[in-house]
């Protein structure tokens, strides 16, 4: 399985999604440096309006929104890339196990992951959160665990495909070992479906980070565009909502959007069934 890039690039979804995603990478790395003050600093005027020296006001704790906003942003997409990250190296270690190796593997692993997928998620991360208050980097592994069966599911199906073709025969004939087909062989043609997968994880962890947050489990420290919108609120009967509410809201939103463009893009150009021809579906 291959990317056309052409194709791809074609394609107004996969571009829409690729500028955001490019644009929220470029705050992410560089959100200290593009920061006016430090969003720690409690030395302004709370709740004062936009002005040239702060473009998006001061918050109820005297810290400059704008500031908080870079940092926030960095922090929620560190969360989804770590998630995402994780989730998809156990599903795609778990999938291949199954499908190349099958027998007791294959019904250990797929039963491990039904049970996972039977698991609420978000309550084991609220009560996590609630009860132990572990760092950030713990609850994005944490749900990576309950992430991975249904990546691990698709690249079951697909191994167990690539298993009968004649390539991979006559590797098995040749004398190849099974780590090695499955290393120079299997690992490599599934590369399409790893995009497709870490990008529904990265984003289902961004909105579950935002939520937690939103929620108040995180350390209040740390700077978190769920947080950002749980504290504007508690003001929402002052005329703050433009400069001070809207901000994280919008950057969550569009954040979420982008990643589910760069989805949308590639299941459109690798899965046949969402090709289309005149403007109809085939």
């Amino acid at each position: 399985m291959h990317i056309n890039r052409k194709e791809v690039l074609r394609d107004p979804w996969f571009v829409a999604g690729l500028c955001l995603a490019l644009a929220f990478g470029f705050v992410a790395l560089l959100g200290p440096a593009l920061a006016p003050y430090d969003p720690w600093n409690m030395g302004f005027e709370p709740i004062a309006s936009p002005d040239s020296r702060h473009l998006l006001g001061v918050n109820d704790g005297g810290q400059d929104i704008l500031s908080e906003l870079l940092y926030a942003v960095r922090n929620t997409v560190a969360f989804g890339l770590l998630s995402g990250l994780a989730a998809l190296g156990l599903g795609v270690a778990a999938g291949l196990a199954a499908g190349w190796y099958g027998g007791p593997v294959d019904a250990f692993l797929m039963r491990l992951a039904d049970v996972l997928l039977a698991v609420p998620a978000v309550m084991v991360l609220i009560l996590a959160a609630a009860l132990f208050r572990p760092e950030p980097w713990v609850l994005a592994l944490l749900l990576a665990v309950f992430a991975w069966p249904t990546i691990s599911k698709t690249i079951r199906a697909q191994t167990l495909s690539l298993r009968t073709s004649l390539h991979v025969k006559a590797a098995v004939r040749m004398g190849a070992s099974g780590r090695y087909i499955l290393r120079r062989h299997l690992l490599p043609e599934m590369f399409p479906l790893y995009l497709i997968g870490f990008a529904a994880k990265a984003r289902m962890a961004m909105f579950m980070e935002a939520s937690l947050a939103f929620l108040g489990l995180f350390d209040p420290s740390r700077k978190s565009l769920g947080m950002m919108i749980s504290y504007a609120l508690k003001f929402y009967y002052m005329d703050i909502w433009w400069h001070w509410l809207m901000p994280p809201v919008l950057c969550l939103s569009l954040l979420i959007m982008g990643v589910t463009f760069l989805a949308v893009g590639l299941e459109k150009v690798l899965d046949p069934r969402l090709r289309t021809v005149t403007g109809e579906p085939v």
